[in-house]
């Protein structure tokens, strides 16, 4: 029985990062999956379309992706979204999918990257090992996107399981939604860093990365933590390019 492996992401129109984020988790994927022909869609038509426009090139939409399958005779499906979140976004993506997959004779969906409390200490974990080489008078902070629709507070979670596993110098917030950039100021105003590294909580560094994040606006959250005082260096790297991250999605696909 022909099998199909269907990686979906939002997508980006930034080249340089899409190669080192989601080409290489669909990289890690296809690899721990040898016996199933590979396919990518994205989710944002935006995107999309752009990329179409400026470079020519053609990025199925996940209903385009199943139709291709099915041309292709696929008859068995594994999808894996590269969402952070069971939010809105991936719940969307979800229920969209289900009367495509009706049409495969076998067709299941791996989960996002934290969808519970045990996902999400897995996760810590990961962050830990990522920063493990910051000094005690340095700090680590992450700059995730954000949902209004998680069924548990993913971001309060990873603060509180960074402090209840004694990392204290890692700290994360949002740019959209709750908690915001709120638990970043106060833990810096706390323990009074003398240097911040700033990064993404993203899968790809993409706009928010680039301006929200590490813009020259007074309003970037680089300037908003300077004014308290530390040296802030940002890091523009999606979390798609640290292979600890990727193999946590490759586990979910195995568990799916």
């Amino acid at each position: 029985m022909e099998k199909g492996l269907l990686v979906i992401s939002f997508g980006t129109s930034y080249q340089d990062t899409c190669e080192k984020t989601i080409a290489a988790l669909e990289k890690d994927l296809t690899a721990a999956f040898p016996d199933r022909v590979f396919y990518r869609a994205w989710t944002s038509g935006f995107i999309r379309k752009k990329l179409k426009e400026r470079d020519g090139v053609t990025i199925l939409s996940p209903e385009e992706a199943f139709e291709k399958m099915k041309e292709d005779g696929v008859k068995d499906v594994l999808v894996q979204p590269t969402h952070m979140l069971a939010g809105g976004e991936f719940e969307k993506v979800t229920a969209a999918l289900k009367p495509c997959m009706d049409a495969f004779e076998k067709a299941v969906i791996g989960k996002p990257l934290m969808e519970n409390e045990e996902d999400i200490r897995l996760f810590v974990e990961k962050l830990a090992e990522i920063t493990e080489g910051i000094k005690e008078d340095e700090m680590a902070v992450f700059m995730g996107h954000g949902s209004s629709e998680t069924k548990i507070p993913v971001y309060d979670l990873i603060n509180r399981f960074c402090e209840e596993s004694g990392h204290k110098n890692i700290v994360v917030g949002t740019v959209e939604f709750e908690p915001g950039i709120a638990p970043v100021l106060e833990k810096v105003k706390a323990q009074k860093p003398k240097k911040v590294y700033l990064a993404p909580l993203l899968v790809v560094a993409g706009d928010h990365a680039n301006n929200d994040m590490a813009g020259d606006d007074e309003d970037s959250w680089k300037n908003q933590i300077a004014k308290e005082g530390p040296e802030v260096e940002c890091i523009i790297k999606g979390l798609g390019e640290y292979k600890e991250i990727r193999a946590l999605y490759v586990q979910h696909a195995k568990e799916a």
